[in-house]
């Protein structure tokens, strides 16, 4: 099932730039990451900057323990939830999530505005790698894509339009059918595409996002976005 716009009609002639920032950057990095991969330094692109938790969890009991260089590890590998939310490890992964982020980050961000709509997408995002490095704190593969932020979105989506309509498209073999469903639909569907992200996967010798606790903990961004707009008031 794909979405491809809702019936939502604003009154506001303001732009969603945000989105569009965030959309050119994924596919700008997506792109850098297929040169990487002709070169064979994507592994290794993936590795420094897409979360591990391993990493993060380890850095942090040697801080405990007393080791005052360790905190500034514990700084740079929280840095990179925000940074692995930019890198995405398969084609069908950066297309499933632009295409959420186009439905409904689209009029979200014009509900709540640009600014709030780019801290309130970096935030969950961050909150939900918090959330994955705690369900899987041993977890050594990266885990990368915007799928914890794009989660959120949703949910704050749902949230706020529960009875919605979204615009959509069942695509059978070489037919496309368009249909009509309501937003919450999605929350379901979401689970779901989660599935097929491994479809045209780029080739990291090690893996990354491997399908387990970890990587499926991202879906409680969609209580994290609901919570943002009951906190909000929007």
């Amino acid at each position: 099932m794909i979405p491809i716009g809702d019936k939502i009609f604003l009154s506001t002639n303001k732009k969603p730039l945000v989105v569009w920032f965030l959309i050119g950057i994924n596919i700008a990095l997506f792109l850098w990451e297929v040169k990487l991969e002709f070169g064979g330094e994507l592994a290794s692109f993936v590795n420094n900057w897409g979360l591990i938790p391993q990493q993060i969890t380890t850095a942090f009991s040697s801080a405990i323990a007393g080791n005052p260089a360790a905190w500034l590890i514990v700084f740079w590998r929280l840095l990179s939830i925000l940074s692995g939310m930019f890198i995405h490890g398969s084609y069908s992964q950066i297309v499933g999530n632009l295409i959420f982020l186009w439905v409904f980050g689209n009029t979200l961000e014009k509900i709540i505005g640009s600014g709030r709509f780019l801290l309130f997408y970096l935030f969950c995002g961050f909150l939900t790698g918090i959330v994955q490095v705690f369900a899987e704190p041993g977890l050594t593969v990266p885990l990368i894509g915007a799928n914890g932020a794009i989660a959120s979105v949703l949910g704050a989506y749902i949230y706020k339009f529960p009875k919605v309509k979204i615009d959509s498209i069942l695509p059978l073999v070489i037919l496309y059918i368009p249909v009509e469903l309501p937003a919450f639909f999605y929350a379901f569907w979401w689970f779901v595409q989660q599935l097929f992200y491994g479809i045209g996967s780029l080739n990291i010798p090690g893996g990354v996002n491997p399908m387990g606790t970890g990587y499926l903990a991202h879906g409680v961004g969609l209580l994290i976005g609901v919570v943002w707009m009951v906190i909000m008031k929007l």
